[in-house]
């Protein structure tokens, strides 16, 4: 495995992003249903999205919360629904597996709506520095593990619209999927042993 990849090698890369069902969870009687689901899992790829503030001292709070397994994605629209106690469950719980990339704000800015305490949290950043990997940006990690390149182009859209694109859904997927597949990986891949090279020293010139 590599442990690093420049710009150029990555825009070589195909471009991937989730294929699977996308639920969309905006309304609180679809909350139990999709929190049932992901209840029985034992590993979710974690993300949130939040609307982009271009003013200084602008804030939005957290848009979407996206969980999603190899298969299916669920959407969670934060901003219509609030933070239902079904999905503090799932992401208090040690049990279920959540991975995702530089999940610490993400975590705190969701327990600014409600406070929970959290469970079962991965971060991806820490784990791949067992495998000696220097790069740590989802879209790097993504190419060197997986093998292909994911589009941050809908990153910076408006989160909080009405309706989300679908360049948003497949983006919002796509990031938490990723997450869950890089994870899936790693945990068949072995870590290379790192040899100890003693430093040899120099050697005194006899007189």
């Amino acid at each position: 495995m590599k442990k690093c990849i420049s710009n150029d090698e990555l825009a070589e890369l195909p471009l991937s992003s989730f294929e699977g069902i996308i639920h969309v969870i905006e309304y609180p009687e679809d909350v139990d249903l999709a929190c049932e689901y992901l209840s029985r899992q034992t590993i979710i790829g974690f993300d949130t999205e939040t609307r982009p503030a271009f003013k200084k001292g602008q804030v939005y709070p957290v848009s979407l919360l996206q969980l999603s397994t190899s298969e299916q994605a669920f959407l969670f629209r934060i901003n219509k629904i609030g933070l239902p106690i079904g999905l503090i469950k799932i992401l208090a719980s040690p049990k279920i597996l959540k991975m995702g990339v530089a999940i610490r704000d993400d975590i705190k800015i969701l327990q600014r709506i409600v406070p929970f305490k959290p469970g079962g949290f991965i971060e991806l950043q820490d784990l791949v520095k067992n495998y000696g990997i220097e790069n740590f940006s989802l879209k790097k990690l993504s190419a060197i593990i997986l093998g292909f390149r994911i589009s941050k182009s809908a990153r910076l859209s408006n989160w909080d619209a009405p309706e989300l694109t679908e360049q948003q859904l497949i983006y919002g997927a796509t990031d938490a999927w990723v997450s869950c597949e890089i994870y899936k990986k790693l945990l068949v891949t072995p870590i290379e042993p790192v040899l100890f090279v003693p430093e040899i020293a120099e050697s005194t010139p006899k007189d």
